[in-house]
């Protein structure tokens, strides 16, 4: 019998080791919610060192307002909301855990290739409507054509991403670069992409709007 307690207790003490072993293995829960900025070049942090791009900002302005948040790169320079739908699925999976809000920027590229704002509009349409489907909180970042497509394009585009932040109940951050466009201090070489500057006003306007979508 002796022998027996003695194969028992060593038994023990290996699934012991085996759970031990399991929980330093484990990759750490994060404290706080898990964001994933789901864009284009504008999230992506386009000719930007990553400590001054916008996940990386956002993330450190959350935390300095008592949100431990932490703030995932979603975003493909030169991707149409096409591309981002695409992608999206795999993107989610590569997250390895659910997010607490998915931060939603795409279109800007189908605007700046005059592309139909329909087609911008449905594969936005498929995004918002996968996301709802895995009971995922949204916060669209909007866009708006630049002056130069007419009219008639204008009114188009601008109104898709109010038109579906009241389809999918979504919260809506009307304009991305609001506060930056047109202002050639905070924008960078190339014209249409902020630089630290823009983007540090970016993510102080946004983050009460990501504040509300969170709770």
């Amino acid at each position: 019998m002796a022998r027996y307690r003695g194969y028992g207790a060593v038994r023990a003490l290996v699934h012991l080791a085996l759970l031990l072993f399991a929980l330093a293995s484990a990759p750490a829960m994060a404290a706080g919610p898990l964001i994933w900025a789901f864009g284009d070049s504008l999230t992506a942090g386009y000719g930007l060192q990553p400590a001054d791009g916008f996940t990386s900002q956002l993330e450190r302005a959350l935390r300095k307002a008592g949100v431990p948040a932490t703030v995932k790169n979603g975003g493909i320079s030169g991707d149409t909301a096409a591309q981002g739908r695409a992608r999206l699925l795999w993107g989610l999976r590569g997250l390895g855990v659910k997010p607490d809000l998915v931060i939603v920027e795409l279109g800007a590229n189908d605007m700046l290739r005059g592309l139909p704002p329909a087609q911008a509009a449905s594969n936005l349409d498929l995004i918002l409507a996968t996301l709802k489907q895995r009971h995922i909180e949204v916060l669209i970042a909007g866009m708006k054509a630049s002056p130069n497509l007419g009219t008639e394009y204008r009114q188009a585009f601008d109104t898709i991403y109010p038109t579906l932040a009241k389809r999918y109940d979504a919260s809506l951050y009307p304009f991305f670069l609001q506060g930056v466009a047109g202002n050639r201090a905070l924008i960078q070489a190339d014209g249409l992409h902020p630089n630290p500057a823009g983007v540090a006003i970016i993510v102080a306007r946004m983050v009460p709007f990501v504040r509300r979508a969170l709770r």
